[in-house]
Protein backbone atom coordinates (compact mmCIF):
# COMPACT_ATOMS: atom_id res chain seq x y z
CA UNK A 1 0.00 0.00 0.00
CA UNK A 2 3.03 2.26 -0.13
CA UNK A 3 3.00 5.44 -2.27
CA UNK A 4 5.12 8.53 -2.82
CA UNK A 5 2.95 10.38 -0.32
CA UNK A 6 3.14 7.76 2.40
CA UNK A 7 3.55 9.06 5.93
CA UNK A 8 6.28 7.68 8.20
CA UNK A 9 5.61 4.33 9.71
CA UNK A 10 4.15 4.53 13.20
CA UNK A 11 3.96 1.89 15.91
CA UNK A 12 0.47 0.96 17.04
CA UNK A 13 0.44 -2.16 19.19
CA UNK A 14 3.57 -3.11 17.32
CA UNK A 15 1.76 -3.58 14.01
CA UNK A 16 -0.09 -0.41 13.03
CA UNK A 17 1.17 1.68 10.14
CA UNK A 18 -0.11 5.04 8.96
CA UNK A 19 -0.09 6.07 5.33
CA UNK A 20 -1.50 8.85 3.21
CA UNK A 21 -3.16 8.28 -0.14
CA UNK A 22 -4.21 11.50 -1.79
CA UNK A 23 -6.23 13.54 0.69
CA UNK A 24 -7.56 10.49 2.57
CA UNK A 25 -5.70 9.38 5.67
CA UNK A 26 -5.90 5.63 6.11
CA UNK A 27 -4.69 3.35 8.82
CA UNK A 28 -3.44 -0.13 8.07
CA UNK A 29 -3.46 -2.71 10.79
CA UNK A 30 -1.73 -6.00 10.19
CA UNK A 31 -3.75 -8.33 12.40
CA UNK A 32 -1.80 -11.45 13.22
CA UNK A 33 -3.55 -14.80 13.49
CA UNK A 34 -1.03 -16.32 15.88
CA UNK A 35 0.61 -18.49 13.21
CA UNK A 36 3.14 -16.04 11.94
CA UNK A 37 0.84 -14.90 9.17
CA UNK A 38 -1.38 -11.85 9.12
CA UNK A 39 -4.33 -10.22 7.45
CA UNK A 40 -4.08 -6.65 6.21
CA UNK A 41 -7.12 -4.55 7.02
CA UNK A 42 -7.74 -0.94 6.09
CA UNK A 43 -9.85 1.40 8.19
CA UNK A 44 -10.35 5.13 8.18
CA UNK A 45 -9.58 7.12 11.30
CA UNK A 46 -13.32 7.71 12.05
CA UNK A 47 -13.96 3.97 11.85
CA UNK A 48 -11.16 3.24 14.31
CA UNK A 49 -12.46 5.99 16.59
CA UNK A 50 -15.90 4.35 16.55
CA UNK A 51 -14.30 1.02 17.42
CA UNK A 52 -12.49 2.57 20.36
CA UNK A 53 -15.74 4.16 21.54
CA UNK A 54 -17.48 0.77 21.49
CA UNK A 55 -14.57 -0.83 23.32
CA UNK A 56 -14.67 1.89 26.00
CA UNK A 57 -18.41 1.41 26.39
CA UNK A 58 -17.99 -2.35 26.83
CA UNK A 59 -15.44 -1.76 29.58
CA UNK A 60 -17.72 0.72 31.33
CA UNK A 61 -20.64 -1.69 31.16
CA UNK A 62 -18.68 -4.60 32.61
CA UNK A 63 -17.10 -2.42 35.29
CA UNK A 64 -20.66 -1.60 36.40
CA UNK A 65 -21.53 -5.28 36.82
CA UNK A 66 -21.01 -8.41 34.74
CA UNK A 67 -21.83 -12.02 35.48
CA UNK A 68 -24.60 -12.59 38.01
CA UNK A 69 -22.79 -15.63 39.41
CA UNK A 70 -19.68 -13.58 40.14
CA UNK A 71 -21.75 -10.91 41.89
CA UNK A 72 -23.14 -13.63 44.14
CA UNK A 73 -19.68 -14.88 45.03
CA UNK A 74 -20.09 -18.02 42.92
CA UNK A 75 -17.18 -19.24 40.78
CA UNK A 76 -18.60 -21.76 38.32
CA UNK A 77 -15.11 -22.64 37.15
CA UNK A 78 -14.08 -23.83 40.63
CA UNK A 79 -15.84 -27.20 40.59
CA UNK A 80 -19.13 -29.01 41.09
CA UNK A 81 -20.03 -27.41 44.41
CA UNK A 82 -19.96 -23.96 42.81
CA UNK A 83 -22.04 -25.13 39.85
CA UNK A 84 -24.55 -26.50 42.39
CA UNK A 85 -24.74 -23.05 43.98
CA UNK A 86 -25.28 -21.40 40.60
CA UNK A 87 -27.98 -23.98 39.82
CA UNK A 88 -29.87 -22.83 42.92
CA UNK A 89 -29.40 -19.17 41.98
CA UNK A 90 -30.62 -19.75 38.41
CA UNK A 91 -33.71 -21.49 39.79
CA UNK A 92 -34.50 -18.36 41.80
CA UNK A 93 -33.65 -15.92 38.98
CA UNK A 94 -36.00 -17.78 36.63
CA UNK A 95 -39.14 -16.46 38.35
CA UNK A 96 -40.71 -13.09 37.59
CA UNK A 97 -39.24 -11.40 40.62
CA UNK A 98 -36.83 -8.46 41.14
CA UNK A 99 -33.17 -9.40 40.80
CA UNK A 100 -32.33 -7.96 44.22
CA UNK A 101 -34.88 -10.25 45.91
CA UNK A 102 -33.60 -13.31 44.07
CA UNK A 103 -30.04 -12.43 45.10
CA UNK A 104 -30.99 -11.86 48.73
CA UNK A 105 -32.95 -15.12 48.86
CA UNK A 106 -30.02 -17.02 47.37
CA UNK A 107 -27.76 -15.77 50.14
CA UNK A 108 -30.28 -16.77 52.81
CA UNK A 109 -30.55 -20.31 51.40
CA UNK A 110 -26.81 -20.52 50.80
CA UNK A 111 -25.97 -19.52 54.36
CA UNK A 112 -28.41 -22.16 55.62
CA UNK A 113 -26.60 -24.80 53.58
CA UNK A 114 -29.49 -25.44 51.21
CA UNK A 115 -28.67 -26.60 47.68
CA UNK A 116 -31.04 -28.15 45.20
CA UNK A 117 -29.31 -31.50 45.75
CA UNK A 118 -29.84 -31.32 49.53
CA UNK A 119 -33.25 -29.66 49.63
CA UNK A 120 -35.05 -32.82 50.84
CA UNK A 121 -33.01 -32.71 54.03
CA UNK A 122 -34.87 -29.51 54.92
CA UNK A 123 -38.54 -29.49 55.80
CA UNK A 124 -41.04 -27.73 53.52
CA UNK A 125 -42.05 -25.28 56.26
CA UNK A 126 -38.42 -24.43 56.93
CA UNK A 127 -37.76 -23.77 53.25
CA UNK A 128 -40.81 -21.49 53.12
CA UNK A 129 -39.49 -19.58 56.13
CA UNK A 130 -36.09 -19.14 54.48
CA UNK A 131 -37.69 -17.99 51.22
CA UNK A 132 -39.82 -15.47 53.11
CA UNK A 133 -36.75 -14.20 54.93
CA UNK A 134 -35.15 -13.44 51.59
CA UNK A 135 -38.25 -11.63 50.35
CA UNK A 136 -39.36 -14.43 48.01
CA UNK A 137 -42.80 -14.46 49.64
CA UNK A 138 -44.71 -14.21 46.36
CA UNK A 139 -43.47 -17.63 45.31
CA UNK A 140 -42.57 -19.17 48.66
CA UNK A 141 -44.94 -22.17 48.70
CA UNK A 142 -44.44 -22.96 45.03
CA UNK A 143 -40.65 -22.65 45.25
CA UNK A 144 -40.36 -24.81 48.38
CA UNK A 145 -42.30 -27.54 46.57
CA UNK A 146 -40.19 -27.05 43.46
CA UNK A 147 -36.92 -27.39 45.39
CA UNK A 148 -38.07 -30.71 46.83
CA UNK A 149 -39.13 -31.89 43.36
CA UNK A 150 -35.82 -30.82 41.81
CA UNK A 151 -33.94 -32.64 44.56
CA UNK A 152 -35.93 -35.82 43.81
CA UNK A 153 -35.21 -35.63 40.07
CA UNK A 154 -31.51 -35.04 40.65
CA UNK A 155 -31.35 -38.02 42.96
CA UNK A 156 -33.34 -40.36 40.73
CA UNK A 157 -31.79 -39.50 37.37
CA UNK A 158 -28.42 -37.89 38.02
CA UNK A 159 -27.10 -39.40 41.23
CA UNK A 160 -27.74 -36.15 43.07
CA UNK A 161 -25.21 -34.31 40.88
CA UNK A 162 -26.04 -31.23 38.82
CA UNK A 163 -22.85 -31.75 36.84
CA UNK A 164 -24.11 -35.16 35.70
CA UNK A 165 -26.97 -33.59 33.73
CA UNK A 166 -24.84 -33.15 30.55
CA UNK A 167 -23.53 -36.73 30.65
CA UNK A 168 -26.26 -38.22 28.44
CA UNK A 169 -26.54 -35.23 26.14
CA UNK A 170 -24.80 -35.36 22.78
CA UNK A 171 -25.65 -31.88 21.53
CA UNK A 172 -26.37 -28.45 23.03
CA UNK A 173 -30.03 -28.94 22.10
CA UNK A 174 -30.21 -32.20 24.06
CA UNK A 175 -28.65 -30.54 27.11
CA UNK A 176 -31.14 -27.68 26.93
CA UNK A 177 -33.99 -30.18 26.57
CA UNK A 178 -32.82 -32.09 29.66
CA UNK A 179 -32.73 -28.89 31.69
CA UNK A 180 -36.06 -27.71 30.30
CA UNK A 181 -37.68 -30.90 31.60
CA UNK A 182 -36.68 -30.16 35.21
CA UNK A 183 -39.56 -29.24 37.54
CA UNK A 184 -40.32 -25.53 37.31
CA UNK A 185 -37.63 -24.85 34.74
CA UNK A 186 -38.20 -23.46 31.26
CA UNK A 187 -36.34 -21.69 28.45
CA UNK A 188 -35.70 -18.55 30.52
CA UNK A 189 -34.15 -20.42 33.45
CA UNK A 190 -32.19 -22.69 31.11
CA UNK A 191 -30.75 -19.66 29.32
CA UNK A 192 -29.80 -17.93 32.57
CA UNK A 193 -28.07 -21.07 33.87
CA UNK A 194 -26.16 -21.96 30.70
CA UNK A 195 -25.14 -18.39 29.83
CA UNK A 196 -22.63 -18.34 32.64
CA UNK A 197 -21.41 -21.87 31.94
CA UNK A 198 -20.05 -21.02 28.49
CA UNK A 199 -16.62 -22.62 28.33
CA UNK A 200 -17.23 -24.57 31.54
CA UNK A 201 -19.63 -27.15 30.13
CA UNK A 202 -18.73 -28.09 26.56
CA UNK A 203 -22.37 -28.15 25.45
CA UNK A 204 -23.28 -24.87 27.15
CA UNK A 205 -23.79 -22.73 24.04
CA UNK A 206 -27.15 -21.01 24.61
CA UNK A 207 -28.61 -18.41 22.31
CA UNK A 208 -28.24 -14.84 23.46
CA UNK A 209 -30.86 -13.58 25.89
CA UNK A 210 -33.24 -11.37 23.84
CA UNK A 211 -32.56 -8.57 26.34
CA UNK A 212 -28.86 -8.81 25.54
CA UNK A 213 -29.48 -8.35 21.82
CA UNK A 214 -32.01 -5.55 22.33
CA UNK A 215 -29.68 -3.64 24.62
CA UNK A 216 -26.67 -4.15 22.34
CA UNK A 217 -28.67 -2.62 19.49
CA UNK A 218 -29.88 0.18 21.77
CA UNK A 219 -26.31 1.10 22.75
CA UNK A 220 -25.01 0.88 19.21
CA UNK A 221 -22.66 -1.99 19.98
CA UNK A 222 -24.05 -4.05 17.10
CA UNK A 223 -26.07 -3.07 14.07
CA UNK A 224 -29.78 -3.72 13.77
CA UNK A 225 -29.14 -6.04 10.83
CA UNK A 226 -26.20 -7.92 12.32
CA UNK A 227 -26.41 -11.54 11.17
CA UNK A 228 -24.32 -12.90 14.01
CA UNK A 229 -24.92 -10.88 17.21
CA UNK A 230 -23.09 -13.43 19.34
CA UNK A 231 -20.05 -13.28 17.07
CA UNK A 232 -20.06 -9.47 17.19
CA UNK A 233 -20.27 -9.44 21.00
CA UNK A 234 -17.51 -12.05 21.21
CA UNK A 235 -15.25 -9.85 19.08
CA UNK A 236 -16.09 -6.80 21.19
CA UNK A 237 -15.29 -8.66 24.40
CA UNK A 238 -11.91 -9.74 23.04
CA UNK A 239 -11.10 -6.19 21.90
CA UNK A 240 -12.07 -4.82 25.32
CA UNK A 241 -10.22 -7.54 27.22
CA UNK A 242 -13.30 -8.77 29.07
CA UNK A 243 -15.09 -12.08 29.40
CA UNK A 244 -17.99 -12.57 26.98
CA UNK A 245 -20.17 -13.76 29.86
CA UNK A 246 -19.51 -10.52 31.71
CA UNK A 247 -20.58 -8.52 28.68
CA UNK A 248 -23.76 -10.57 28.35
CA UNK A 249 -24.54 -10.06 32.02
CA UNK A 250 -23.81 -6.34 31.81
CA UNK A 251 -26.19 -5.93 28.87
CA UNK A 252 -28.95 -7.80 30.72
CA UNK A 253 -28.38 -5.55 33.75
CA UNK A 254 -28.60 -2.45 31.55
CA UNK A 255 -31.83 -3.70 30.00
CA UNK A 256 -33.28 -4.33 33.47
CA UNK A 257 -32.23 -0.83 34.57
CA UNK A 258 -34.43 0.63 31.84
CA UNK A 259 -37.57 -1.16 33.01
CA UNK A 260 -40.19 0.26 30.63
CA UNK A 261 -38.47 3.40 29.32
CA UNK A 262 -36.23 1.78 26.68
CA UNK A 263 -38.36 3.20 23.88
CA UNK A 264 -37.94 6.79 25.10
CA UNK A 265 -34.22 6.58 25.89
CA UNK A 266 -31.96 8.11 23.21
CA UNK A 267 -29.60 5.14 23.41
CA UNK A 268 -25.95 5.02 22.40
CA UNK A 269 -23.58 7.07 24.53
CA UNK A 270 -26.55 9.14 25.71
CA UNK A 271 -28.33 6.10 27.16
CA UNK A 272 -29.79 7.05 30.54
CA UNK A 273 -28.73 3.71 32.03
CA UNK A 274 -25.07 4.61 31.50
CA UNK A 275 -25.23 7.71 33.70
CA UNK A 276 -24.08 5.85 36.82
CA UNK A 277 -21.10 4.24 35.09
CA UNK A 278 -17.67 5.80 35.44
CA UNK A 279 -16.10 6.88 32.12
CA UNK A 280 -12.80 5.41 31.05
CA UNK A 281 -13.11 2.27 33.14
CA UNK A 282 -10.01 0.08 32.89
CA UNK A 283 -10.34 -3.35 31.32
CA UNK A 284 -10.88 -6.09 33.91
CA UNK A 285 -8.47 -8.98 34.06
CA UNK A 286 -9.02 -11.36 31.17
CA UNK A 287 -10.30 -14.65 32.50
CA UNK A 288 -12.44 -17.49 31.28
CA UNK A 289 -14.22 -17.89 27.98
CA UNK A 290 -14.42 -15.14 25.39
Amino acid sequence: MGSSGAAPRAAFDGRLRACRIGDLRLLRCRAGRGDGEGVDTIATAPVLAARRARTDMVRRLVAGGGRFSTALGVDVEAGEAEVDRWFMAATLFGARIPTAIAERTFHVLDEAGVTVATARAFGWDYLVALLDRGGYARYDYKTATRLHALCDVLGEHYGGRVCAIPDNARTPAELEEALDELPGWGPVTVGIFLRELRGVWTLATPALDPRTVTCAHHLGLIGERARDPLGHLRSLSVAAGVDLRDLEGALVRTALAHRSDLGTCPGGRKCSALAHLAPGAPAPARTGVR
